[in-house]
């Protein structure tokens, strides 16, 4: 039972002199014309060892400092950086156990999000429990021992998330969005007046070229139809043609749902033309699409945090080979910019990787917390495993589609991607047909993004934990309520 103490009864360093009688202190008398006042009491609560607050103290509490040295220096030695958690003494011995009136009944796992409408576009996408709890770690200096472990490790999980195990490859987690990994790629492996062949396969190619000119690039797209990818023999002339300094790939085009064969492209550019840089946006398809970034021999392999990953966005990561690394260090001229230069970032990246402190911009902590957990549960299992997964949950969700008489903007199978499908909608109905219906069934899709076709289909999203966790039947709700929306749209139009 919670114990209630009055405010004169609580021990005080001072001394008062005595209340005159009446006064309304405890256990006074208060006379007829004094004035009224209430007394206080106030609630002394126990803390309940192992309760709701217990558990989400021990997931946020995983690193404490021993100390800081200071002034700052980004030289520590091997005692400072190990990480040795400070003792918490067990409640259970300081405070009595507490039992509740009405034990509460043993129930399934629940999520502890808010309910909410089940997000399932392209990315943002839906995020596990434990990933967010991460968001809440305590403050903490980006430099701290606790932070430098978590951070060389999230870098050190990023090398298996990419299936590489070359010491010259470097990874990158930057602050910013997956659209800083372009402007990291055009500012500082492209010189003015180079030349880039982009690959486009939908609206994201159109962006990447944009950006490579903005930085002085002359940028060739070699374009397709909505839906396709350029063929093989197309990229095989167009490198014979003229020397470029990078090709770059969006693997997975969210406006289309179109895959690039990112495997067969790596081995044309080697045969052909094995100096050009192989660069590839996976924003859409790391952690979902498989990707070996050293047997590929792929240079560059830019992405986020916020599709397959898993993790809340504002980290812009990026795998680069060691040919991409001299590529930078044997430049004619400055990059052109400064954030995004790889020359500024690769000692910071190292430095940590090596569990260093290192500084050239504050990392936000929170988010590399909420990655390494993500990522930690991602690489727990084969790689192999987790793109079957995806394939498996494609594979129903077009077959859904396809019963629906539904097409698809990549109509090949070999050009449709794992773990998003883009729908075009019949001839009479629009996005805001219905996408409302979904929405008021609990789900979320995307409508259209190509420019050239944005009001004629919609994007339904189905990565991460949305299909790695069988305890969740997100794609199944979403097929169930897209039937419904769908046959709910018809009958509204009287189609």
């Amino acid at each position: 039972m919670s114990q209630l103490r009055c405010p004169s009864q609580i021990p005080t360093k001072k001394t008062h002199p005595k209340a005159p009688k009446g006064s309304p202190q405890c256990g006074g008398k208060r006379t007829e014309g004094s004035a009224r006042v209430r007394r206080t009491l106030i609630p002394l609560r126990p803390i309940e060892r192992g309760g709701k607050g217990g558990r989400r103290l021990s997931l946020i509490s995983r690193h404490l400092d021993q100390h800081l040295p200071l002034p700052f220096s980004t030289e520590r030695d091997s005692h400072d950086i190990e990480y040795k958690p400070l003792d918490r003494t067990d409640l259970s011995t300081t405070l009595p156990s507490v039992s509740p009136s009405q034990p509460e009944p043993p129930s399934p796992k629940m999520s502890s999000q808010a309910p909410h409408p089940t997000l399932l576009i392209p990315g943002p996408i839906e995020f596990d429990d434990a990933v967010l709890q991460s968001m809440a770690h305590y403050a903490e200096s980006h430099v701290a021992p606790g932070f430098v472990k978590t951070f060389g490790e999230t870098l050190t999980l990023v090398r298996k998330l990419f299936q590489s195990t070359n010491p010259a490859a470097q990874p990158f987690v930057i602050s910013g969005s997956g659209t800083l990994g372009w402007d990291v790629v055009a500012s500082s492996l492209v010189e003015k007046g180079e030349n880039a062949l982009v690959l486009h396969t939908g609206y994201f190619a159109d962006s990447f070229a944009a950006c490579l000119t903005t930085y002085g690039a002359n940028a060739t797209q070699l374009k397709a139809p909505i839906g396709e990818r350029p063929s093989f023999e197309d990229i095989e002339q167009a490198l014979k043609e003229k020397t470029y300094k990078i090709i770059t790939v969006t693997h997975v085009d969210t406006s289309t749902g179109v895959l690039s064969d990112i495997k067969r492209i790596a081995e044309i550019v080697r045969r052909v033309s094995p100096n050009t840089l192989v660069v590839v946006d996976g924003v859409c398809s790391v952690g979902c699409e498989e990707i070996a970034f050293d047997e590929w021999d792929l240079d560059v392999v830019l992405t986020a945090s916020q599709k397959a990953i898993g993790c809340p966005p504002g980290l812009s990561i990026l795998m680069t080979s060691g040919r991409a690394i001299d590529v930078f260090k044997n430049r004619q001229t400055p990059p052109a910019s400064y954030y995004s230069s790889i020359g500024n970032w690769l000692p910071i990246m190292q430095n940590y990787e090596n569990l260093k402190p290192s500084y050239f911009a504050t990392p936000p902590t929170q988010l590399v917390h909420a990655l390494h957990t993500t990522l930690s549960q991602i690489t727990s299992r084969p790689m192999a495993e987790r793109f079957a997964v995806h394939t498996q949950a494609s594979d129903r969700v077009k077959a859904a589609v396809a019963e629906l008489g539904l097409k698809q903007l990549a109509a090949k199978p070999e050009n449709q991607a794992h773990a998003m499908t883009a729908i075009w909608l019949p001839e009479g109905l629009a996005p805001p047909d219905v996408l409302p219906g979904l929405l008021k069934r609990g789900v979320i899709f995307a409508a259209g993004l190509h420019k050239e076709a944005a009001t004629k289909y919609i994007r339904f999203g189905h990565m991460g934990v949305s299909v790695s966790d069988p305890a969740r039947k997100d794609i199944d709700n979403a097929i169930a309520a897209l039937k419904e929306a769908m046959a709910e749209a018809k009958q509204a139009k009287g189609l």
